[in-house]
């Protein structure tokens, strides 16, 4: 008892020590991933937000940029000089240089400002006040920047003051370009709304864009305008030019919210966090794209050493647990050791004792006298007592066979298993021993200790159901039980045992997972039975008739009819069929001079080792099937081979007059009526109709072909009357012959050829 308790105080420890551990642990990691998520959120919002605001500073500034070109293009339009070159045709020189010196002080005190254009449709020249480039008075053949011109051409679609990103040459001569932002203010007031004058500020792009593009102190960080259409107006592109495209799922992910805000997905081809603010004054759209791997970087170096941590905590646990419970209790576990080895030795072999006694005593091998139980009683400890009320329970495994053959190995394994779920279930109300009686069987001795009359026969019932449920669930096996009435005599055990083996026989009719009642089969004598002749009869007659449907169901109806009684009436009926059925098949074969196969013979010895009526059924239906398939296959052959010489006739003889259902029949000495049946069933085609098509085909290929006159046509293909051959030629093709073979002259390829 000692050595049993240091065991198990040795388990407890080790089992608590290692529960604390791994809590430990578990507390250790799930923390760390909720805190991992929540720093993640708050990381991202806060990278959101910097994002937003720097991004929202340069939309301001783009704004207030636009307020100045705004300002600039009206101080230009109240400018005297100025005005002069926007609505004067030929403005004389000293206005014209007045003017050009107005340009060059605005220009020179703006430094944003990369070029001024002043533009008259009705001038000869384009004014340009410049940085760099094209300077003066220029000629539209002569102006570089031939992008403004289209521009101005189509300026109803630009709206004024609204950034239009461009690039242009600066000058002809020159591959120099210069990216701006180009501001347009026009005057087109009148009836035909045409272009009277307008003012072209140009900003360089590197005021605007000067916070576009990769922030400082932000790797893998880039900026970006989209207008209202999602068209990316500035920033680099190299990287991201699939991913910003107008038809994008980012870009209409962006242009679907209304507001700013953040999301994350995948930029060329690495995960990025993306920022974007609401549509501004101007319908722009500033974006920023981060990785997320620089964002989260601490993040994750937090949750890699958290997690180092965990595992290291957990394996020197294991090694403390380990190193304590050995050092401890090592030499206590080896008593223990030994001390089961005994009892499972000793355990065992009066297991197996108990068992081989048991089973003789159902057997009848030995003698059950009350001497000799109470011997084996004492010796064995067996707790049945046979001076009680008790009863036997027989537990059969359905399917046997073919679980015999999936778990030949582990077959006393799952035996042992139904012996203790069954003892364990049924000891709730019986003083129980299990006995295996080999093959399928099990067998349980019950005494009704725990109620003096042995229980009622629903709660017996309730119980055994509840075996065969958790056998079921727990070792994916069903059971078939029967079971016997109450006895208290030892003598009438091995008599008790012989009923419940032969009830249990009746699983044949009652399926698998039956429960069974001996009594209920042992009230009729197997002398009352009479088998009957005249139903064997009529099943040998609708098989030699091929009426496989009426043969199965006297076949059933007979075995049907040895239900009520002993198992051995069913046992004899099921041979003395198997012998006639054998025989008739024989019979059937040999007189349509098939070959009988091996297979085919039904076997008693395989038949008896079938468990349900369903399954001996199947086997022998099975045979029907194959009897009529060979016969039907025979007749099929006979009867393609009749139609073949009836369509070899047709062909042989289309020009006999004589050629008619009855002539055919005559030369194939058969009857008409059966003929003509046949053919139809086959071919869908009665005779008849199949000459009149061969010869109708013939007289068509003859009138196309020949010169014949008509009437030596009509005779040729078996017609004796000539009218009666233009009926059936017009009522076949709905022409008469003379017209079909004018109509086959007058086709081109026919006149040809004549």
């Amino acid at each position: 008892m000692n050595a049993n308790n240091s065991g198990d105080n040795r388990k407890l420890y080790i089992k608590l020590l290692l529960s604390t551990i791994l809590c430990t642990v578990l507390t250790l990691l799930v923390s760390s991933a909720i805190y991992f998520v929540n720093y993640r959120n708050i990381n991202l919002n806060q990278v959101y937000q910097t994002d937003l605001e720097n991004l929202t500073q340069t939309s301001r500034e783009v704004i207030s940029m636009t307020e100045s070109a705004q300002s600039l293009t009206f101080q230009l339009y109240r400018n005297g000089n100025i005005s002069k070159l926007m609505f004067y045709e030929n403005p004389d020189i000293y206005d014209t240089t007045a003017a050009m010196r107005e340009l060059s002080n605005y220009l020179n005190s703006m430094p944003y400002i990369d070029s001024i254009y002043v533009y008259n449709p009705k001038a000869s020249y384009v004014y340009i006040a410049s940085n760099s480039g094209q300077n003066g008075l220029m000629t539209k053949e002569e102006l570089a920047d031939k992008d403004i011109l289209n521009v101005l051409d189509h300026f109803q679609e630009f709206k004024p003051f609204v950034p239009i990103p461009r690039t242009y040459l600066k000058s002809a001569s020159s591959a120099e370009k210069s990216k701006v932002y180009t501001y347009l203010c026009y005057d087109a007031i009148g009836n035909n709304n045409a272009l009277n004058s307008a003012i072209i500020v140009n900003i360089s792009t590197d005021w605007i864009n000067k916070d576009i593009g990769k922030p400082k102190g932000k790797e893998g960080s880039s900026s970006f305008i989209i207008d209202m259409k999602g068209r990316t107006l500035a920033g680099d592109l190299p990287d991201f030019a699939q991913a910003l495209t107008p038809d994008s799922a980012i870009t209409k992910q962006i242009m679907s919210n209304k507001g700013s805000g953040y999301f994350i997905d995948q930029v060329g081809g690495h995960k990025s966090l993306i920022s974007y603010t609401a549509p501004d004054s101007l319908e722009w759209r500033y974006i920023r794209i981060t990785s997320y791997a620089a964002i989260i970087e601490k993040i994750n170096n937090i949750r890699t050493t958290t997690i180092y941590i965990g595992f290291a905590i957990l394996l020197a646990g294991l090694l403390v647990s380990w190193h304590l419970s050995r050092k401890l209790y090592v030499p206590i576990d080896r008593i223990v050791t030994r001390m089961k080895a005994l009892e499972s030795d000793k355990r065992n072999s009066l297991f197996t004792l108990k068992q081989d006694v048991l089973r003789k005593l159902l057997q009848g091998q030995e003698p059950v006298t009350a001497k000799m139980m109470r011997d084996k009683r004492s010796e064995l400890g067996i707790s049945f007592d046979f001076q009680s009320d008790y009863r036997l329970i027989l537990l059969r495994i359905d399917g046997f066979e073919p679980f015999m053959h999936n778990h030949q190995d582990d077959l006393h394994v799952y035996k042992y298993a139904i012996m203790n779920i069954s003892s364990e279930i049924a000891s709730q109300a019986f003083q129980v021993e299990t006995v295996d009686i080999g093959s399928d069987s099990t067998v349980l001795l019950v005494n009704a200790q725990n109620t003096p009359t042995g229980g009622d026969q629903s709660m017996l019932q309730a119980l055994l159901k509840q075996i065969q449920k958790a056998v079921s669930e727990l070792l994916k096996i069903s059971l078939s039980i029967t079971y016997s009435p109450l006895s208290s005599q030892p003598q009438d055990l091995v008599p008790l045992y012989r009923s419940v083996v032969e009830a249990s026989e009746h699983r044949v009719f009652l399926g698998p997972g039956c429960l069974i009642a001996s009594l209920d089969h042992q009230m009729r004598e197997t002398d009352d039975y009479l088998f009957t002749v005249e139903k064997e009869k009529k099943l040998i007659d609708a098989l030699m008739a091929g009426k496989v449907a009426e043969a199965k169901k006297l076949y059933s109806v007979i075995i049907e009819e040895t239900r009520p009684y002993p198992i051995s009436v069913f046992q004899a009926t099921l041979s003395r069929l198997t012998i006639t059925l054998n025989g008739v098949l024989h019979t059937i074969l040999k007189n349509n001079a098939l070959d009988v196969p091996a297979g085919l013979q039904l076997s008693r010895h395989s038949l008896a080792k079938l468990e349900t009526i369903e399954q001996i059924e199947a086997v022998v239906f099975e045979m029907f099937d194959d009897i009529k398939r060979r016969l039907d296959d025979k007749r099929s052959m006979k009867q393609d081979d009749l139609i073949r010489k009836i369509n070899d006739m047709i062909e042989q003889h289309c020009g006999n007059p004589n050629l008619c259902l009855n002539w055919i029949a005559d030369e194939l000495d058969m009857s008409p009526i059966y003929l003509s049946r046949v053919y139809k069933q086959n071919t869908m085609n009665a005779v008849v109709d199949v000459i009149n098509t061969m010869r109708m085909e013939r007289a068509k290929d003859l009138l196309k072909h020949s010169d014949l006159p008509i009437a030596d046509i009509a005779e040729r293909i078996g017609y004796t009357n000539s009218s009666y051959f233009y009926r059936m030629f017009k009522k076949n093709f709905g022409v008469t012959p003379t017209d079909y073979r004018k109509s086959e002259l007058l086709e081109p390829g026919n006149q040809a050829s004549t």
